[in-house]
């Protein structure tokens, strides 16, 4: 299909927070922001947890970091939203309550408008720290077109992706930190093949946003990466452990368009009838034969 909208110029920041160094992860985290919209992005990504750094010890720690939606580093990040014209994507660690934190993520638009996802699926020893959300996927409408959020081991969760596809997400936008758990000589990282994979089932845009940097024993895959509608990388999408800025225009549109053959349609092709044990909370196995 033949598109006449505007290409949208959208980054991904691989930067390196400092876990516990909220001011330091503030400067940081606006000094991208500044950079993406000098080279032209209309919307940037910031890793997971990019305002608070990653690998607490435990929930009391993760406290001491934590801000509410409307403390000084979303705020922050508001102002430069409208200064600069530029939607801003970026992790947080949120204060719930005086004794639980969310790793959520936030939209900035420009206009003034909020939109926030608290992490569902929580990773490995996040669950000892962070309260899961409860939400589905959120889809900011936004001037530039319709944003879905999600966060890191969210995306490994084909029906979760599957919702955000099947409520009209043009671009996927995740915050990741993906540590570096190995992988065979020659392979690129599990991570990025799951993104394009989801990318080209749903036929729609991601742009994941990995982090780098050395943090209390963990190295990072440094994967960040900008998707298009049929899986294929436009930035990124291999293993570069530094500080690097993706950029890729993209037509918005081309998400529109789920019709992959004359005959098939990646959403219409669905038999739901069928897929009633995606539902239940078993586990079970196979039927012998």
């Amino acid at each position: 299909m033949t598109s006449t909208s505007l290409p949208l110029r959208i980054a991904c920041a691989q930067i390196a927070p400092r876990v516990g160094e909220v001011n330091y992860n503030r400067q940081l985290c606006n000094a991208a922001i500044i950079d993406a919209a000098q080279q032209g992005a209309e919307l940037v990504v910031l890793p997971e947890l990019a305002q608070s750094g990653y690998a607490f010890h435990d929930r009391d720690e993760a406290l001491k970091s934590a801000e509410g939606l409307y403390d000084e580093t979303v705020l922050g990040w508001f102002e430069l939203a409208r200064q600069y014209d530029i939607i801003v994507v970026g992790g947080l660690c949120e204060r719930l309550s005086a004794n639980e934190v969310a790793n959520s993520a936030v939209l900035v638009d420009p206009r003034g408008w909020l939109t926030c996802y608290r992490k569902t699926h929580l990773w490995d020893r996040e669950k000892l720290i962070f309260t899961p959300g409860d939400q589905p996927p959120p889809i900011a409408r936004t001037a530039k077109g319709r944003i879905g959020l999600m966060i890191c081991y969210d995306l490994e969760i084909p029906e979760w992706v599957r919702l955000a596809a099947l409520g009209g997400v043009q671009l996927l936008c995740a915050p990741a930190n993906w540590p570096d758990l190995g992988r065979p000589e020659g392979e690129r990282p599990a991570e990025i093949v799951r993104v394009q994979a989801a990318a080209a089932v749903n036929r729609m845009f991601i742009a994941a946003c990995d982090r780098h940097g050395y943090e209390r024993g963990i190295d990072w895959v440094g994967g960040s990466s900008i998707v298009d509608a049929d899986g294929f990388p436009l930035a990124g999408a291999s293993s570069l452990p530094e500080a690097q800025l993706l950029l890729a225009d993209i037509d918005l549109a081309e998400a529109d368009d789920k019709w992959i053959s004359d005959y098939n349609h990646v959403l219409q092709d669905r038999r739901p009838e069928f897929y009633g044990g995606l539902c239940s909370t078993s586990t079970r196995s196979a039927h012998p034969l």
